[in-house]
């Protein structure tokens, strides 16, 4: 058995979970509240996605987003939105963060922590498999051709994430929220500030902004 094998057993063995888990517990419901313990979805549908979200933190969100929001209805785009922001401005991977409070807002603490653990799992196992054949992946062009595949799937679920919470953030009609969006992104990727530094100065630009509006009523 090659590694090509392992990695082609690896995704059948995940993908048959999360489709067993999602006919079991959401066969014929389309909406999370119909079912009183969604913990079997939510530990399918977080084992599939830290699976398959290569490239980083953010690729989780348009997953999440889909399978969440479009398809469950756990949770509104904009709590999605909110969720996020956090999951960045706390400690630990975006990915787990994300994940965990996607879990609690679904099932409370048990789905949190159910959660967290389903998506810490398969990074840990596809380590642990890469170390044991690093010699062999390193030189396989079919690997490196696969993650090159995937490279680009990823650019393009970030692009399409982005435009999305752009026209969340335009629909507000708010000046500061959308001069936010372009001052943003210059200072990260012109100006090369630091990420916690610009949310940071996001939060309080719009928390002065909702006081201002507080004062002005009264």
């Amino acid at each position: 058995m090659n590694q090509i094998d392992v990695i082609h057993i690896i995704i059948s063995f995940y993908r048959s979970i999360f489709q067993s888990y999602n006919h079991r517990v959401w066969k014929g419901s389309a909406n999370l509240e119909k079912t009183k313990k969604p913990y079997l979805w939510l530990l399918g549908v977080n084992l599939f996605i830290s699976t398959f979200t290569f490239g980083g933190g953010y690729v989780v969100v348009p997953m999440i987003r889909r399978y969440f929001v479009e398809r469950r209805r756990c949770f509104t785009e904009e709590e999605l939105v909110s969720m996020a922001a956090v999951a960045q401005s706390t400690p630990g991977a975006i990915a787990i963060n994300l994940s965990a409070l996607a879990g609690f807002r679904t099932a409370g603490l048990g789905g949190a922590v159910l959660s967290c653990i389903a998506a810490i799992l398969p990074p840990l196992a596809i380590l642990g498999l890469v170390s044991a054949f690093y010699a062999a992946f390193a030189a396989n062009a079919v690997i490196a051709a696969v993650l090159k595949g995937m490279q680009a799937s990823v650019a393009a679920l970030i692009v399409d994430l982005i435009i999305d919470m752009c026209r969340m953030l335009l629909k507000e009609r708010s000046p500061l929220l959308t001069a936010l969006i372009p001052c943003a992104f210059l200072a990260s990727f012109v100006l090369n500030v630091n990420v916690a530094l610009i949310l940071a100065a996001s939060c309080l630009l719009c928390v002065g902004r909702v006081l201002l509006k507080r004062r002005a009523r009264r």
